[in-house]
């Protein structure tokens, strides 16, 4: 998924201009990381709901894993504390606990394979032995997860899946064909892995007598052959299966495999399908599978039997396209999830026969995440963005929808985790102008103590030259309300005119005017304010926070009406008596980058200079789940495809315009670079290109970030 790029690691805090202070340098901001605020590591809540433990100190990794009292948010101890010497491990990645939580599964040596996936050596430490266990000897696994009874470990180790019984520490097969570009058991391929978010392929049975997981036949898929360069005397070519518009899928099965018989069998659905994007036990014997047809139009929710019995618990169809996430829950009684069936998105109680029981939530405001469910006390926990769609407050509501009470205290960006128990939650809060800080409450909603608040960051961001951000919105010739956030530029004169320098992402379901931090990238953003720039970002038609009908405008013709909503925002600001009209540019990564090539050539007229960092040039080159979910198929859109591609509008660019790519870009291929790179020169149009070599999609790693982070600033100050 064409995600917007992750530029900060924890944000920073926003003042009032004043004179006599600081400048930001951009080595403060990439190499010394002087704006890297404290956050909290690895929050669990342990199973008494009384207590909750977190990850600390190590020097490349946490060496402790600490033990906090919710009542007061006091230490209580450290369960486990490494030093190298008596313990095999100096610091750890990760940890989870087994359900008993007397065992824990560190993860050391991480090695990052995509976006999301990656592989370690795991150890397991037992609390009640005091004895250490590496999980595997042959190499670097993927996803382990401990049984229900906490006996036993499953993992993915080069395509099949496995499980170690702790007791016997024996290492059983469940599967042997799995095969590099042809079988992957347990385990997402490719582009389930990015754009369904899906990643343990994979899961116990509630009674650990089962193993439930996805077989993909990837062998028809295409591949896509990456150039590795750094490596050795001749480039090495890295081989992946990448499905593209109009290619061939892996072919998707659900097995079950009986640890007591070791049969593995193929669970038979009844139902057609191409995607199963989803799975999760109900119970020891049922299981729930998500289905999709190609154009993801239609969800399909399969109470699937290990007795073969087959039954559809759920169905909906839309007339553009459903998006799949994790806002679901199996109980008891029936389940819980989140639709947009009215027109936003909402919860809902159903029974296992498919009966709607409950709407939990109704109103012209969506529900973003689905945070837990309490079915002992008949409660739902939620994020809603309200009171406006650029917040994110949390409540909770009864089972039945007939209540619903607020728990945070202020507008802004609230992320929140609760105890097992929901007696206390530890609530992430930030704003545009607010440092992130982190105080833990009570289930009532009353602040016992704040756990983090990062006031040494806001001391020293005090001392810096800053403009508050803030939000503006307008209405578009066709009568649309945009709403956007700017940051003006210091020591603000509005009798001055200014050039104007947009962010955008833009893309399906996304937003950038949150009431939340930005990060790094945004001190990047008042960085060039303190050099004389107004910064301004404004989220169009497509993104999300505002309902079905403003996310699905785009369906069938992505780039169209958002590239026709920033050249709106552009004009709209150049009609404001302290901006410059004749200097205004864009700026944007990955999607925002697509958005920002289509503003420098389609609005030719009205951006003078553009920076795209690993844009997409036609969504042809990209790949098939993402692409045909917002434009659906050659055969049903013939013409979107070309109507919108960049790469057609070149021969109108005017302005200044500077490419980015990553030679080892996995999501959007620097054959998106390559092929624009030639468009462009085939139509005589000068333009500044810089590749950097070995980079994915962040392009990220040593200097990589303050290299780029300088060209687009030498870029901005030479031609802006």
């Amino acid at each position: 998924m064409l995600k917007r790029i992750l530029l900060f690691i924890l944000p920073v805090a926003i003042g009032t201009a004043h004179a006599q202070k600081a400048d930001i340098t951009l080595e403060d901001i990439w190499l010394n990381f002087k704006y890297y605020g404290n956050g909290i590591d690895d929050l669990r809540s342990m199973n008494d709901g009384l207590h909750y433990t977190i990850a600390e100190g190590g020097r490349n990794g946490s060496n402790v894993i600490a033990k906090y009292a919710y009542k007061n948010g006091e230490k209580i101890g450290n369960l486990l504390t490494l030093d190298g010497t008596v313990d095999p491990l100096q610091n750890f990645d990760s940890y989870t606990f087994s359900a008993d939580e007397n065992k824990v599964l560190l993860s050391v040596n991480g090695e990052q394979i995509y976006r999301h996936s990656s592989r370690a050596d795991f150890y397991i430490y037992d609390f009640k032995t005091k004895k250490w266990t590496k999980l595997f000897d042959r190499g670097k696994v993927l996803y382990p997860t401990f049984s229900p009874a906490g006996d036993k470990v499953a993992f993915i180790f080069e395509n099949n899946l496995y499980y170690k019984d702790l007791n016997s520490n024996t290492v059983t097969t469940v599967t042997t064909d799995g095969k590099a570009n042809e079988i992957i058991n347990g385990l997402p391929d490719w582009v389930y892995e990015e754009e369904f978010t899906f990643f343990e392929a994979y899961e116990w049975s509630p009674d650990g007598k089962n193993i439930a997981y996805l077989r993909f036949n990837e062998t028809d898929v295409p591949s896509y052959t990456m150039p590795v360069f750094g490596k050795s005397l001749y480039p090495e070519n890295y081989v992946f299966k990448y499905p593209k518009v109009g290619e061939k899928n892996s072919i998707v099965e659900l097995h079950n495999y009986a640890l007591d018989t070791k049969k593995d069998t193929k669970i038979g659905l009844k139902e057609s399908y191409e995607y199963i994007p989803r799975f999760r036990w109900i119970n020891a014997s049922e299981l729930a599978v998500f289905i999709m047809p190609r154009l993801q139009n239609e969800l399909k929710i399969l109470k699937a039997g290990l007795n073969g019995n087959v039954s559809v618990i759920y169905a909906e169809k839309a007339d553009t396209y459903i998006e799949i996430g994790d806002e679901f829950e199996f109980l008891n009684s029936g389940f819980v999830i989140k639709s947009e069936k009215d027109g936003f998105y909402h919860l809902y109680m159903y029974d296992y026969t498919g009966k709607q029981k409950a709407a939990i939530t109704s109103g012209n405001f969506e529900v973003t995440d689905l945070l837990g469910v309490d079915e002992a006390n008949g409660m739902v926990y939620y994020t809603a963005a309200l009171p406006d769609p650029m917040n994110r407050q949390v409540y909770r509501a009864s089972l039945d929808g007939k209540k619903k009470e607020l728990l945070t205290p202020a507008k802004g960006r609230h992320d929140v985790k609760f105890s097992s128990n929901y007696k206390y939650f530890i609530d992430n809060y930030s704003d545009l102008n607010t440092p992130p800080t982190f105080t833990l409450y009570d289930e009532k909603g009353k602040a016992i103590r704040e756990l983090e608040g990062n006031t040494q960051l806001k001391a020293d961001l005090k001392k810096l030259n800053l403009n508050a951000g803030e939000f503006y919105s307008f209405t578009t010739s066709e009568n649309v309300q945009l709403n956007g956030w700017m940051i003006k530029p210091a020591n603000f004169d509005p009798a001055k005119k200014y050039p104007v320098l947009m962010y955008v992402y833009g893309g399906p379901g996304s937003q950038e005017a949150l009431n939340e931090w930005a990060g790094f990238n945004y001190m990047w953003f008042q960085m060039l304010a303190q050099k004389g720039y107004l910064i301004a970002c404004v989220d169009n038609r497509g993104t999300g926070g505002r309902g079905k009908a403003f996310r699905t405008a785009t369906y069938e013709k992505l780039g169209y009406l958002e590239t026709n909503d920033q050249m709106e925002a552009a004009q709209w600001l150049g009609k404001q008596s302290y901006v410059d009209a004749k200097r205004i540019g864009i700026f944007g990564w990955s999607y925002g980058g697509y958005m920002s090539s289509l503003c420098i050539t389609r609005g030719a007229d009205v951006f003078s200079a553009a920076i795209a960092v690993a844009p997409v040039s036609n969504w042809k080159f990209y790949d098939n789940i993402y692409t045909e979910r917002y434009m659906g198929t050659f055969e049903t859109n013939p013409n979107g495809y070309d109507d919108n591609a960049p790469i057609n509008f070149v021969k109108k660019l005017k302005g200044k315009y500077f490419l980015v790519h990553g030679t080892a870009d996995d999501n959007v291929h620097w054959q998106n670079a390559a092929v624009l790179s030639k468009a462009l020169v085939d139509n005589n149009k000068q333009f500044d290109q810089f590749i950097y070599t070995d980079k994915n999609h962040g392009i990220y790693g040593g200097y990589t970030r303050y290299h780029l982070y300088t060209k687009m600033t030498d870029f901005l100050l030479k031609n802006l």
